[in-house]
């Protein structure tokens, strides 16, 4: 019996391995193949549960209709149908970003960094240079431009700041919620059922279970420390591990799945967590970093760094003087020619990234169909 177990743990290993092995840089055909094939298995799937679920459908549909007959019809309503508009597609954008940031498909788009950070940045910088948060809208939040009024200087708070950007914060803080559900769905359904998932993180969750009392490292410590947080001390657990930048959490989410804890408890201190305490923590952290004082002492800091410091000084202060013209209606007449190699190179990792994400996507769904054929192997097997 010990060999036999010894075997087969060997042998989903390899298979792992094998797993692992399909990507687009080594087996392109096999990858795109298995991705096609994974996505049609999965819109069959989502098109059964859909039909299941005939009379939630029918109502969205019967929703959307009246919505789609309000909008297009003319009346004095349209005002503010158009203003609904515009707040639902901004908040649905940051929460679709939250949601990329979170959720387990392949690897996470790092969101914070690539979108939400700048533009907390850009508003803070814009707050300063123009002593105010009231820019006209439209053209914000598409561009930035300083209102007409005249205004004093040093009159800009950092709470009207944090004000300014809340909304955007808060649905990114809610779509990072809604992203770490996967996994407290999948565990709480394999523990109800009683079967094994094919999941690694969750093989490593049981695995760090048993071992849990010989258990040296600091990986393993760390993460047995927050399994036992949220197990003992639930909701305010939860909420703890929620709101400070933790790379575990995922292992929160496991964990109270496993432990069949209710879903508006993990999801309503979740939701609390990452969507208002977390996210005033980093919104702090961005705006006093992109203070004006403390942009310039920055600047000046780069300009006395032996032999190189003035030329790589230079592409800042232009940077940073071409975004003061733009908010000041001088864009056309006043903005340096030629591009800056500084918005040129985060354009270029913005694209970079979003590309290596779609492709860990394709990577991970086709690793997910060779999955299921070898599933389909062991039950054949288990057949014979």
């Amino acid at each position: 019996s010990f060999a036999d177990s010894s075997l087969f743990s060997e042998r989903k290993r390899r298979d792992r391995e094998e797993r692992l092995n399909i990507v687009l840089w080594r087996q392109p055909l096999v990858t795109l193949q298995y991705f096609f094939l994974e996505t049609l298995i999965n819109l069959k799937e989502w098109t059964i549960k859909l039909w299941h679920r005939r009379s939630i459908l029918v109502s969205l549909l019967l929703t959307l209709a009246v919505l789609t007959a309000t909008y297009y019809i003319e009346g004095t309503h349209q005002q503010y149908v158009r203003y609904m508009e515009k707040k639902f597609f901004w908040c649905a954008y940051w929460v679709g970003l939250g949601i990329l940031s979170s959720v387990g498909l392949g690897t996470g788009l790092h969101t914070f960094l690539l979108y939400l950070g700048p533009h907390i940045a850009s508003v803070t910088l814009a707050a300063y240079e123009c002593n105010s948060v009231n820019f006209p809208e439209p053209p914000y939040p598409d561009q930035i431009i300083c209102p007409d009024e005249e205004t004093t200087e040093g009159s800009i708070s950092l709470w009207a700041i944090i004000s300014k950007v809340r909304l955007e914060a808060c649905m990114w803080g809610a779509g990072t919620a809604i992203g770490e559900l996967p996994p407290y769905f999948m565990a709480r359904a394999a523990r109800l059922s009683g079967a094994e998932p094919d999941d690694e993180e969750y093989q490593e969750f049981e695995e760090m279970l048993e071992h849990a009392e010989t258990a040296q490292d600091f990986a393993s410590r760390a993460k047995l420390a927050v399994q036992n947080l949220v197990q003992k001390v639930g909701f305010f657990g939860i909420l703890a591990c929620a709101s400070i930048p933790n790379p575990l959490f995922d292992l929160a989410g496991i964990t109270c799945g496993h432990f069949l804890v209710p879903f508006w408890t993990f999801f309503g201190a979740t939701l609390i967590g990452k969507a208002v305490i977390k996210m005033h923590i980093q919104k702090l952290f961005v705006i006093i970093t992109f203070s004006k004082h403390i942009v310039e002492q920055m600047v000046s800091l780069i300009g006395a760094i032996p032999s190189i410091g003035p030329s790589l000084q230079k592409p800042f202060q232009e940077y940073l003087e071409a975004q003061r013209i733009k908010l000041h209606h001088k864009s056309d007449s006043g903005v340096p020619q030629g591009e800056n190699w500084l918005s040129w190179m985060f354009e270029k990792l913005v694209i970079v990234m979003v590309c290596y994400f779609i492709l860990s996507i394709i990577n991970s769904m086709a690793q997910s169909y060779a999955k299921r054929l070898q599933q389909k192997m062991y039950s054949e097997e288990k057949t014979k």
